[in-house]
């Protein structure tokens, strides 16, 4: 394979990447808008984080990581890992912008959604990098 011919391999994986992760951020946002009838957001986020995880685990293993030759817990195992730090940085990143930067700039359309998309986008491309050079090798 040519140095062109990985690139481009490794671009169509990236972006079948962030398809796959836009799927599990979509049921994740949807997942924290239900929760939200129930709990504060916060949790709220943590609990709907954990429903896109496991959307993402199923679809990654059988679209792009799925590699047979790797035991499945060690996946699980470090599949949790890289997401604990992904759970980390949305957590803080949507509760920031709700309860802090949004308000103080007077941002008043959807601080809430706003706030939870941004903080479900934020690990993206860590979370790609990890996962490719860590989960799933």
């Amino acid at each position: 394979m040519t140095a062109a011919q990985a690139d481009r391999a490794s671009l169509r994986e990236f972006t079948r990447f962030l398809a796959i992760g836009a799927i599990a951020a979509l049921a994740n946002l949807i997942a924290r808008y239900l929760f939200d009838i129930m709990m504060p957001f916060e949790a709220a986020v943590v609990l709907a984080y954990m429903v896109g995880m496991l959307i993402a685990f199923v679809a990654f293993q059988k679209v792009i990581f799925g590699d047979p030759n790797t035991p499945l817990r060690r996946r699980v195992i470090r599949f949790t890992q890289v997401n604990a730090i992904g759970l980390a940085l949305a957590w803080f990143v949507s509760s920031i912008l709700a309860r802090i930067v949004l308000p103080y700039a007077g941002w008043t359309f959807h601080p809430f959604e706003f706030a939870h998309l941004a903080g479900v986008a934020t690990p993206a491309f860590s979370s790609y990098f990890l996962h490719k050079h860590y989960t799933y090798r």
